[in-house]
């Protein structure tokens, strides 16, 4: 049985011993709700939740850094979830921190005014679902320190990279220059990226394998050319697929692979996608630019793809 349990309650029980929770009314069961209504309850909530629970935010801005770190599991997921007028409001740092706070579900809420937006460091199987980022110094959503089996997805995020460094990804998976972190399997969904993000709409890095973008609108209007951010997506991981993807709106072309590292970059698969780069004014200006294929890195892409505007679908064979 579900308890349904103001937070304002919930902070005034305590803890028996084994760590059942208590309340007023006796034992809680597994799973509890816990309201929230103010940032101070939502960094108690975020502490004391423990695996099936979930906590439910209110309308309304709530200012600050929020952090969690409980693991749950996969049978039994933490939620975090509001509607898009839960808005959480940081002047710096991280929106959202997930660290090491596996089998979360984040849902619904906004994410503005950070450093970075949802940050999720060493944790499996974390849900991003329906949430708004924008309104960022650096990067939107960012996978990390071997975050694995990740998803984020129905998402907006925009208006990214305001500190000007070019360092406003929309979705990053990895860590530059480190094959360390292996941030692997992360699903990238049917979200809507851009515009005004100040970097690649997505950048999967070396070290990680198997990321899948599938079904999403990107928009590049605020591609700026700092660290070599001229395409929707950069490619530098392994075993990638690109698929069915919508973009419009670069500086140069859509979608990029390149070998960072020796011998990754390799394997990407392109199928179904759909480019307009008209407008655009950078050297390649490819629907599809695979700039590592004299390396020997296998990539694939079908003659499904489609162009509108530019030089070219892509600079290697079509596959039927």
């Amino acid at each position: 049985m579900r308890i349904r349990t103001p937070l304002t309650s919930l902070l005034a029980t305590t803890l028996a011993a084994g760590g059942l929770l208590v309340t007023a009314d006796g034992p809680a069961a597994a799973a509890t709700t816990l309201e929230v209504t103010t940032a101070a309850q939502l960094k108690s909530a975020l502490g004391a939740a423990g695996p099936g629970d979930t906590i439910h935010l209110a309308d309304g801005t709530y200012t600050g850094n929020f952090k969690a770190t409980t693991p749950a599991t996969a049978s039994a997921r933490i939620t975090l979830t509001g509607s898009p007028r839960a808005v959480l409001t940081a002047g710096g740092g991280y929106g959202l921190h997930l660290n090491g706070a596996s089998y979360w579900t984040v849902s619904g809420v906004t994410v503005t005014g950070g450093q970075k937006g949802i940050v999720i460091d060493s944790a499996r199987g974390v849900v991003v679902d329906g949430v708004t980022v924008h309104g960022l110094d650096m990067e939107g959503v960012h996978f990390r320190n071997s975050s694995t089996d990740g998803v984020i997805r129905n998402s907006r995020i925009y208006d990214t990279g305001n500190d000007g460094r070019g360092m406003g990804e929309g979705v990053y998976v990895g860590t530059a220059n480190t094959l360390s972190d292996k941030s692997d399997r992360v699903q990238i969904l049917a979200n809507t990226i851009g515009p005004d993000v100040g970097g690649e709409n997505v950048d999967i890095k070396e070290g990680t394998t198997g990321a899948r973008i599938v079904g999403n609108t990107f928009d590049g209007s605020g591609l700026t050319g700092a660290n070599y951010d001229d395409s929707w997506v950069d490619v530098k991981g392994d075993d990638v697929l690109v698929q069915d993807n919508t973009g419009t709106r670069t500086s140069n072309d859509g979608y990029q692979t390149h070998t960072q590292q020796s011998g990754w970059g390799c394997g990407t698969v392109f199928r179904g996608n759909k480019s307009t780069l008209t407008g655009a004014t950078g050297s390649t200006q490819l629907a599809i630019d695979v700039t590592n294929s004299s390396t020997g890195c296998r990539t694939t892409v079908y003659a499904g793809n489609t162009v509108a505007g530019g030089k070219g679908l892509t600079n290697i064979p079509l596959t039927p």
